[in-house]
C-alpha cells in the first residue's frame, strides 16, 4: 500500500470541549452555563443525561494527558470554561477556574503537546443569558472581558489562539432552530446573535494581540458544500441558497468585510429582515469583523445535496445507503472535505488552514479482552486524511488536523447516545478505553503519514 506524507511541520492531534468533558459542574467554583441549565428542561437532551460530569476531566485531566502523549499527539485542542473563568459572567475572576487551566497548559507543554484553546464553545453562564444573552450587544464586552483574563493568565505559554467555535450553531441551532441551549426559535434574533458572534470575534481578537504579541489568533468555521440534487435551476438555486446562510454568512464578513448581498436577500425574502437593512449593523462593525487572521479552523463532518421543495422553500435529501452513514445519519463523504478546503482556499485565502474537527460517531462494541474493535471510524479517518493530502498537494495550506474527540462524551442534544470518540468510558469507572482507531490514528501521526488502506469489513 502507498504511504502519503504529511508536511514535515505538520499537527496531528485530538479536540474536545470543556462543556463536554470536564464535569465538575459544582467544583472549584464554577458558575452555571446555559446547557447546564438547557439540561434540565425535560425533552431537551435524547436520553435525559446532564452534564454535571461527563468524562470528569476536571479531575483526570492527568490522566488525559498521559493518554494523549501515549498516542503521539503533538497538539490538542480544547476549549475553555467562561463559567469556571467568571461565574456570574463578568466583573470577579475565579482563581480556581484559571489555576485549573494553567495547570493544563504547564502539563502539555511539559509532555511536548501544544496547547490549541478556544475561548467559546456554546457554555455561555447563564447570567449572562438571562440579561439576553447573545442577542444583546452589550455581551460583546463580556466577552472581552472573559478574554483579557483568560490571555493575560495563560499569555506568556499559549501562543495560538481561537475565538469562537461554529458561530452558525450558536445562532441557527440554539436561536432559529432551537436543538441547543438555550433553545429559541427566532430567525431573527439568531442573525443579531451571529453579528455579535463574528463582532466579539473582532474585538477579542486585538485584545488578544495586545496581551499576547506574539500569538496566532484564528476562529473556527463548520464547512458543508451544498451540491444539488439535480441541474435544475430550482435546485441550483436552492443550493446556493444553503451556502450563502450556512458558509458564506460567515467566511463573507471575516473575509470580504461584507454579509453576502443574495443571502441577505433571502433572509428579506423570508421575513427575517426589516426592509434591505441589517438592523444591528452599525458603522465600523464590518472593519472590526474582518481583522486579518492568522489562521482559520475549519471543522467539516459532510455535506448537503439540496433541492427545492414544494412551496418553494429548500430542502435537504439524503442521498446515501445508511450502511454510507454515521449514526447521526450523516453521509460519509471524504471528498467534501477536498472540496472545502479547495474552495475556502481558492476564494478567501487564509495564510493557513487547520482541519480543528472532524470524526465520526458510530455504534461500538463492547470491548474484548480489553479491545474495541471500530473499523469504520479507522476507514472514515483514514479516507478524510486522504482528502487533506490531496489538498495540501493542490496547494492548500494546511497546518494540522484534529480528530473529533479524543472521548466519547456528553453529545450536546444526544447526551451519551453518540460516541465519537477515539477512546470509550467504563460506564462504572469512567476508565479511558482506547479504541482500535485511537492505536491506528497513533501509528499515523508517529508517522506522517496514511497509507491507502482497504476497506472495512460491512
Amino acid at each position: 500500500m502507498a504511504k502519503h506524507h504529511f508536511p514535515g511541520e505538520f499537527l496531528w492531534g485530538t479536540a474536545t470541549s470543556a462543556q463536554q468533558i470536564e464535569g465538575g459542574r459544582h467544583e472549584g467554583g464554577r458558575g452555571e452555563s446555559i446547557w447546564d441549565r438547557f439540561a434540565t428542561l425535560p425533552g431537551k437532551i435524547a436520553d435525559g443525561s446532564r452534564p454535571d460530569m461527563t468524562c470528569d476531566h476536571f479531575n483526570r485531566w492527568q490522566e488525559d494527558l498521559d493518554l494523549m502523549t501515549s498516542l503521539g499527539m503533538g497538539a490538542y485542542r480544547f476549549s475553555i470554561s467562561w463559567p469556571r473563568i467568571l461565574p456570574a459572567g463578568r466583573g470577579k475572576v475565579n482563581p480556581a477556574g484559571l489555576d485549573f487551566y494553567d495547570k493544563l497548559v504547564d502539563g502539555l507543554l511539559e509532555a511536548g503537546i501544544q496547547p490549541f484553546p478556544t475561548l467559546y464553545h456554546w457554555d455561555l453562564p447563564q447570567v449572562l443569558q438571562d440579561e439576553g444573552g447573545w442577542a444583546e450587544r452589550g455581551i460583546i464586552d463580556a466577552f472581552t472581558e472573559y478574554t483579557t483574563a483568560v490571555a493575560r493568565r495563560l499569555g506568556d505559554r499559549v501562543t495560538r489562539w481561537t475565538t469562537h467555535n461554529e458561530p452558525w450553531c450558536i445562532a441557527t441551532l440554539g436561536h432559529e432552530e432551537g436543538h441547543h441551549a438555550p433553545g429559541h426559535t427566532d430567525p431573527a434574533e439568531s442573525l443579531r446573535v451571529a453579528h455579535h458572534l463574528l463582532l466579539s470575534h473582532g474585538l477579542s481578537t486585538a485584545v488578544i494581540r495586545n496581551e499576547v504579541p506574539s500569538a496566532e489568533v484564528g476562529i473556527v468555521l463548520i464547512h458543508c458544500p451544498a451540491m444539488p440534487a439535480s441541474p435544475t435551476d430550482a435546485d441550483v438555486d436552492a443550493a446556493r441558497w444553503f451556502d450563502g446562510f450556512f458558509n458564506r454568512w460567515y467566511l463573507d464578513p471575516l473575509f470580504r468585510g461584507r454579509y453576502p448581498e443574495d443571502a441577505v436577500w433571502d433572509r428579506v425574502e423570508r421575513g427575517h429582515l426589516l426592509g434591505s437593512d441589517l438592523p444591528f449593523l452599525h458603522d465600523g462593525d464590518l472593519e472590526i469583523i474582518a481583522a486579518p487572521l492568522d489562521f482559520l479552523g475549519l471543522n467539516y463532518y459532510s455535506r448537503n445535496v439540496m433541492r427545492m421543495g414544494r412551496e418553494g422553500r429548500p430542502e435537504a435529501v439524503a442521498v446515501a445507503p445508511v450502511e454510507e452513514r454515521t449514526t447521526m445519519g450523516w453521509e460519509v463523504y471524504p471528498q467534501g472535505l477536498e472540496d472545502s478546503l479547495l474552495r475556502v482556499h481558492r476564494d478567501y485565502a487564509p495564510g493557513s488552514i487547520y482541519v480543528t474537527e472532524n470524526g465520526a460517531a458510530y455504534t461500538d462494541p463492547a470491548p474484548v479482552a480489553g479491545r474495541i474493535a471500530d473499523p469504520r471510524r479507522i476507514a472514515y479517518l483514514r479516507s478524510h486524511l486522504l482528502a487533506v493530502h490531496r489538498a495540501i498537494a493542490a496547494g492548500v495550506p494546511v497546518r494540522g488536523y484534529f480528530a473529533w474527540s479524543l472521548l466519547d462524551n456528553f453529545e450536546w442534544g444526544h447526551g451519551f447516545e453518540q460516541t465519537f470518540g477515539l477512546c470509550a468510558l467504563d460506564p462504572d469507572t469512567l476508565d479511558r478505553i482506547p479504541k482500535d482507531s485511537a492505536f491506528w490514528y497513533r501509528d499515523a501521526a508517529m508517522a506522517n503519514a496514511v497509507d491507502d488502506g482497504e476497506d472495512p469489513a460491512p
